[in-house]
């Protein structure tokens, strides 16, 4: 992974987008010699999001699991048809 200057983004802004675009690969963007931002491509983002959100479903699942908040087959058929008609 790359690393760039604010100062950097700041004067070459379209090249920079460009790079992120053509190799998708992250740009870590340093401010006072800190990191500060990443610049990733839209694709790239969407597809971290998506897999997040799949991701938080797992937890919630596993803590429900973990609170005891369990259905048998029987019950979520009977739950699902209600909610599905």
């Amino acid at each position: 992974m790359r690393t760039e200057l604010v100062t950097t983004l700041k004067r070459r802004a379209t090249e920079l987008l460009s790079d992120v675009e053509r190799q998708r690969q992250p740009i870590l963007i340093t401010q006072h010699g800190l990191p500060s931002a990443y610049l990733v491509d839209v694709e790239s983002y969407e597809r971290m999001q998506q897999r997040m959100a799949v991701l938080e479903g797992i937890a919630r699942g596993e803590q429900a699991l973990a609170e005891g908040r369990v259905a048998t087959q029987a019950q979520a058929r009977t739950r699902l048809a209600r909610w599905l008609k």
